[in-house]
């Protein structure tokens, strides 16, 4: 296994967004009004129901223009993960006309109930699946009135949250000021590179969901730095000696330096049930040497994989020119990108993890045992 080969990286496919958000967050009221939208016109929806009777979207209105699959009977993320691949093969020719296919894009919400890491899965290891469709990002939808009690209850919750590209904030007008802030205080600390968006009542624009993953960066290689975080964006290089207040970043000592590694210091946390999660950065000055990084890789997503939530990454390979950007969810890797350019003309390596119980330590110490041996 290659996770840094990008000669088998499929051809254009189709962006896949991912829906997800804890129950009663307002993902049905953001469905039915983003469905309502010219954009979405060539949009498969799917939607996932957790019973045998999918209640909780009898109110959906699809656009006459699209298409609508209804998944019940069973959770997307567990069982019917098989029913969702099949869905996913037969929609390229079950939605064509003439010989065309009649979407571009593809929207899955998932149950309120739902790990996102699942679907993810389905959608990078079934061969058949990964050959058309490619994830464009994770949507959480977050209620500003009761997301922070959420957080502390449910470990779903949790776990989407931190595995978002872009989290939309709902419910803001029934929310107290001190509820939104402490709310979207706590998402930094769980995700610190997920962008936070507040919506009003549930209003968004269809084209603000496209464009979060890698994969449509080829072109904007300036965006990488949005995707990979405030804490890989900012990062100083190893030869700064001071931080600003404000850094995430902490002082390197003699033997970091030496290894050509910046480590990212943990922002305090808000809340103690947030201990579990948590989002560590590091840059590297030199280039790496594929083989021990995919080494390494192995290592840490054969005993820890389970517990990656994320893991991001724009890496200067030695013998490569180009910036080469890795995406991978628990144990699994999307196929690489490799940009056109470096973003800004800065050549650093940045790999970004958001981990459950995995000390910064273990990942710091091991990196560096692989990468200097």
């Amino acid at each position: 296994m290659s996770y840094l080969d990008t000669s088998s990286t499929p051809a254009r496919r189709i962006p896949v967004t991912l829906l997800t958000g804890f129950l009663g967050s307002g993902k049905t009221t953001l469905l039915n009004q983003l469905v309502q939208q010219p954009s979405m016109s060539r949009a498969l929806v799917i939607i996932n129901e957790f019973g045998e009777i999918g209640l909780d979207h009898q109110l959906f209105a699809a656009s006459t223009d699209g298409e609508q699959i209804e998944l019940s009977n069973g959770c997307i993320c567990c069982s019917i993960r098989t029913d969702l691949a099949r869905t996913l093969r037969d929609a390229v020719w079950r939605f064509s006309r003439e010989g065309q296919r009649q979407f571009d894009r593809l929207i899955i919400e998932t149950t309120g109930l739902a790990d996102p890491a699942p679907i993810v899965h389905t959608l990078i290891s079934e061969a058949k699946v990964a050959r058309h469709y490619a994830l464009d990002g994770i949507v959480t939808v977050m209620d500003a009135a009761s997301g922070s009690m959420t957080l502390d209850r449910h470990e779903e919750a949790l776990r989407q949250a931190a595995m978002a590209d872009l989290l939309l904030i709902t419910k803001q007008d029934v929310a107290s000021k001190e509820q939104l802030n402490a709310l979207r205080q706590r998402l930094a600390v769980i995700n610190p590179g997920a962008t936070q968006q507040l919506l009003d009542h549930g209003h968004i624009e269809a084209d603000d969901l496209l464009g979060l993953g890698p994969e449509d960066m080829e072109a904007r290689s300036a965006d990488i730095q949005r995707w990979l975080g405030e804490a890989a964006s900012n990062a100083p290089t190893p030869h700064s000696p001071t931080l600003s207040p404000g850094a995430m970043f902490a002082s390197v000592d003699k033997a970091e330096v030496q290894a050509g590694m910046m480590p990212a210091a943990p922002l305090p946390d808000p809340n103690r049930h947030d201990d579990h999660i948590r989002a560590h950065c590091f840059v590297f000055e030199r280039p790496i040497k594929a083989a021990r990084l995919e080494a390494w890789l192995s290592l840490i997503t054969s005993l820890m994989g389970h517990d990656m939530l994320r893991i991001k990454g724009m890496l200067d390979i030695e013998g490569r020119d180009r910036p080469l950007v890795i995406h991978g969810v628990q144990h699994l890797f999307h196929p690489p990108v490799e940009l056109e350019a470096w973003p800004g003309g800065v050549r650093l390596s940045r790999l970004v993890f958001i981990t459950r119980d995995i000390p910064r330590e273990t990942l710091e110490m091991t990196l560096g045992d692989f990468l200097d041996s």
